[in-house]
């Protein structure tokens, strides 16, 4: 087992990969945060001793001996109301009394082998026993027989704890959640030099790398949009001042979870930091009657020693193993043309099977049709929800061009956006109630649509049943997801006056459910998230779909930020990246083709363009560029991820994927404005076996390298002579 419980020291602790963490129960029964760091021996001497000391405005616990005080103590879930003044994880409301104070208190625990699934919830998984060890803490708080599981899952090969919290009111007295946090974790070190690094960004410049220091009082990122959201990204981490991408200690936070959601750090008056993680307490509520449960979506902590380049890789290797669909996580994506940026909304049959043709000869193997062909839908007024064919557009139906596009030797794929219905639709005007709204208030819309009320399980079943039918009577293979608006007059026709509060979280848990449901039932579709581009590019999403659409700016040199942001958290094989037309649709600019399918080279690869009207050297291009994805597509879904120079310190970009085994390795590098009479330049490789020697290919040019030599001397940088061009070595060991 990975998990011990040392009985003499009233102390667990948990073993994950090369970390440990490690928890005390004190006499009183309140469970302590000890350690979180590199591995340390079982059963660790010395690691249960705490230094406890009087301190001024910190008032002692009641019953407890001078000097202690849950104001200074580290504690693993922090309850609001007894003598700690920071940010508590759990706040209950007692309606009979008016009370929100807790008193949880230890009463019991076990360990399992293996992991459990989270009723309703996307999480991690183990898919043997032997993967996993789990570790359950019961709390009570006897008075209101409220009890509280702590559930921490460590993974033997990984250096990852998954923590998330069952909450069950097993009284007859109703109770009322007002915060439920999926994780609290208290540093009992000072952590005043500590950076506290974000993802935040808005509409297609999503995930930029913010980084600040810690300082007193509270850090936080969140989102109240009812989605996880362009502008800030379930996931932060701490670095140790002098970290960077392969040196110093990080801890890593993320959320499975894909609405509002809480990010926060908060230094307290001795410079310890209590960082907390899970849904948002804004706007939220949740009723407990006796006997109810609430779970608490999962929140995945990993610790590095080898700076964020190695969280990263610790964070994408367990995704691809421990999160992503278990049919696709390993299947090479295919290879599409998308026809959205080609066409919108005004597009023929024969116009759709002419650039899959073109698509077929230039080695692409799959055309997507995007929006535009249900309903009466010539542009973004109307018809969303109704789900049935144009025939204008399409007179012998999408069966037929589904057929004919594969004629031409590619898969078909479509996009649909299931959560969303427009006022000019037959759907809204049958049920006008199903969308979210609040009685007696107008409807904010959006992108001129409304959203449908997902928590109703009639709404998500007319919905399941339109879409499955499309789905049963076209060769489908693929579908885009979209999500193109967020949440406003939060509120559900279905739910009781004291219950509109649980509104957001509902819609999120119906969701999933039909997400669930439509991956279970049509297991031979790759469905790929999308919201407006990354607005919901969470790992909730990547439970259910291996892939997400980015952003919705295909720009090489804005996608060169946001994919290095993205990568932070998420592996390269869950970033779809596209080569669009120039000048691009988006700011305008004009990059070479080969630049453009460089940056685009991840585990998800297409194209967002008319390849039918390519000049001869563009289709020269894609023919290599498909030709070789094809080739390096298993080192992209499966390789680890080195950045070698970031977007947001300089005029250069770099990074390369490298295979488990260093046999393999593709490097690119980016230079955005070329610097006249510039220095000669050299890339540092990382990730290669110093006693392997490689052959080096660029441009039809092939070289022998030793491996110690690529790792530190370096691979010489051509001189650009231009802005916006990009390099691309295949590494390919001797």
């Amino acid at each position: 087992m990975a998990i011990h419980f040392i009985e003499a020291q009233s102390l667990f602790l948990l073993q994950a990969g090369a970390s440990s963490y490690a928890i005390k129960l004190t006499e009183h029964g309140v469970p302590l945060h000890l350690y979180w760091g590199p591995a340390i021996a079982t059963p660790g001497p010395g690691l249960e001793l705490l230094r406890l000391g009087e301190r001024a405005f910190s008032p002692t616990l009641a019953g407890a001996a001078t000097g202690v005080s849950l104001d200074t103590l580290p504690q693993e879930f922090p309850s609001y109301g007894n003598s700690d003044f920071r940010q508590p994880a759990l706040e209950v409301y007692q309606p009979q009394t008016g009370s929100r104070i807790l008193a949880l208190r230890y009463v019991s625990h076990r360990i399992d082998a293996g992991k459990p699934a989270l009723a309703g919830l996307p999480a991690t998984f183990a898919e043997n026993p032997s993967d996993a060890d789990t570790l359950t803490l019961v709390l009570e708080d006897k008075l209101l027989g409220l009890r509280v599981e702590l559930l921490y899952t460590v993974f033997a090969h990984h250096p990852v704890i998954t923590r998330s919290a069952r909450i069950v009111n097993a009284d007859a007295a109703p109770l009322e959640l007002r915060r439920a946090l999926s994780v609290s974790v208290d540093f009992n070190t000072s952590f005043s030099a500590y950076k506290f690094i974000q993802l935040s960004g808005a509409w297609a410049r999503e995930r930029d790398t913010h980084v600040s220091s810690l300082r007193p009082g509270i850090q936080s990122v969140d989102s109240h949009r009812g989605t996880s959201s362009h502008q800030q990204n379930p996931f932060f981490a701490l670095a140790e001042c002098g970290a960077h991408e392969e040196h110093g200690a990080v801890y890593g936070f993320n959320l499975v979870y894909s609405g509002n959601f809480l990010a926060q750090v908060e230094l307290d008056q001795f410079a310890e930091s209590r960082a907390q993680l899970g849904i948002n307490p804004f706007d939220f509520s949740w009723q407990l009657g006796a006997g109810d449960t609430f779970q608490t979506p999962e929140a995945v902590l990993v610790f590095s020693p080898e700076g964020l380049g190695g969280m990263s890789r610790a964070l994408h290797r367990f995704y691809r193993r421990h999160l992503l669909p278990v049919a696709w996580r390993d299947r090479p994506r295919p290879i599409l043309v998308n026809n959205w940026e080609a066409t919108y909304f005004n597009f023929t049959a024969d116009k759709l099977e002419a650039i899959a043709s073109a698509g077929a000869e230039l080695g692409v193997e799959l055309f997507v049709l995007d929006d535009g062909w249900f309903g009466k839908r010539d542009n973004d007024l109307s018809s969303l929800g109704d789900w049935v064919v144009d025939r204008k557009k399409l007179p012998n139906g999408l069966e037929n061009l589904a057929q004919r596009i594969k004629a031409c030797g590619v898969e078909f794929g479509l996009w649909f956006e299931p959560e969303m219905v427009s006022p000019d639709s037959d759907l809204y005007r049958a049920h006008p109630d199903w969308c979210i709204h609040v009685p007696s208030r107008p409807r904010t819309e959006g992108r001129n649509q409304l959203i449908l009320d997902f928590s109703r399980t009639e709404v998500r079943e007319e919905i399941y049943q339109r879409i499955a039918r499309i789905l049963r009577e076209t060769p489908i293979t693929y579908v885009k997801w979209d999500m193109n608006r967020h949440f406003t007059e939060v509120g559900s026709a279905a739910l009781p006056a004291a219950r509109q509060q649980e509104t957001a979280h509902r819609f999120v848990l119906g969701l999933y459910e039909i997400m669930g449901r439509f991956t279970r039932d049509f297991p031979h579709i790759l469905f790929e998230g999308c919201s407006g581009g990354g607005g919901r590019f969470d790992p909730g999403i990547l439970a259910y779909m291996p892939q997400i659409w980015t952003s919705d700016d295909s720009d090489a040199i804005m996608r060169l930020r946001i994919q290095y942001g993205t990568s932070l958290a998420y592996p390269f094989s869950t970033i779809a990246a596209h080569v669009s037309a120039v000048p691009n649709h988006q700011v305008g600019r004009v990059t070479p083709f080969r630049t453009r399918g460089d940056v685009a080279f991840t585990g998800a690869f297409g194209y967002e363009l008319d390849l039918g009207a390519l000049s001869d050297a563009e289709k020269a291009e894609v023919k290599r560029q498909t030709a070789f994805y094809k080739q390096v597509r298993p080192l992209l879904l499966s390789g680890d991820l080195y950045r070698l120079k970031s977007p947001f310190d300089s005029q250069e970009t770099a990074w390369m994927i490298v295979a488990a085994d260093a046999s393999e390795a593709l490097v690119t590098h980016v230079t955005v404005l070329a610097e006249p009479n510039a220095p000669y330049r050299y890339l540092k490789l990382r990730g290669l076996d110093p006693k392997k020697t490689y052959r080096v290919r660029l441009d039809g040019n092939e070289t022998v390298i030793a491996g110690d030599v690529l790792l530190h001397s370096g691979l010489h940088v051509p001189s650009a002579g231009a802005d916006f061009i990009s390099r691309q070595w295949h590494l390919s060991a001797v």
